[in-house]
């Protein structure tokens, strides 16, 4: 799809930085309640993890093993979600988020980049589960971005009327070759900006960048990017460069 045909299909706040995880910080654990609570109170795009757990529902958080999260170990998938909120604690002690409590509290206020984190091939479960929730609780599509790493969890989207993004890593960067055009646009480790194919391609596609944690990172990547995913740097200077 060409890049004047995504803007037309997302929520434009985008266009200004999306907060990984929420606006975490050293006392506020990332992907939480209070970390989206602090993007929306600061009117800034989230990008989140979603994990399809044992019981066939869906938590908010990047791992699937839960010990540098929690400090115990266990794997999401293989726990269901009343044993990952009972037992299991963030780190600042809030406890591990539902996906539709999520959506609960930020009510598309502001934008949400959807990571599907596909564990051991459930990437078909994983997105039917992500489909059955959005499709009951979305009020504008605009308001919603899926991205993953395994562009088969994003397939079964495509006539679903949302922005679908392959996250792509340096060490993986196969899958731009392969799939970059089975999605609308790209979310690219920003290592990958270096080669002469991906500044081609990014000037046609719409293009976000992961992972931003410094005004450096931005003045390098700005050029060739619509977007960025930041964190560990201020919302300030993230807005300042977007107003240059």
């Amino acid at each position: 799809m060409k890049k004047s045909k995504v803007l037309e299909h997302i929520n434009p706040l985008i266009l200004k930085g999306v907060a990984h995880r929420g606006l975490y910080n050293e006392k506020v654990s990332e992907n939480s309640l209070e970390a989206f609570r602090l993007a929306v109170k600061n009117n800034v795009a989230i990008e989140l993890d979603v994990h399809l757990t044992k019981d066939n529902d869906l938590v908010v958080i990047h791992d699937e093993k839960l010990e540098r999260l929690t400090g115990k170990s266990g794997i999401v998938e293989h726990l269901t979600t009343k044993e990952l909120q009972e037992n299991y604690r963030l780190l600042d002690g809030q406890v591990i988020p539902r996906f539709e409590e999520v959506l609960d509290l930020v009510n598309e206020q502001v934008p949400i980049l959807v990571e599907l984190k596909v564990y051991e091939k459930n990437y078909k479960s994983l997105a039917a589960k992500v489909d059955e929730v959005l499709s009951r609780r979305v009020k504008d599509k605009k308001n919603f971005t899926l991205i993953s790493f395994d562009p088969r969890s994003l397939w079964p989207f495509k006539k679903k009327g949302y922005i679908r993004l392959l996250l792509v890593a340096k060490s993986d960067e196969y899958t731009f070759t392969w799939f970059k055009r089975t999605v609308e646009g790209v979310d690219l480790e920003k290592a990958l900006f270096s080669e002469k194919r991906v500044k081609r391609y990014v000037k046609k596609h719409f293009t976000n960048c992961w992972t931003i944690q410094s005004k450096e990172d931005i003045e390098m990547v700005k050029p060739y990017v619509d977007t960025l995913t930041f964190d560990k740097i201020d919302l300030e200077s993230v807005h300042h460069y977007f107003q240059k």
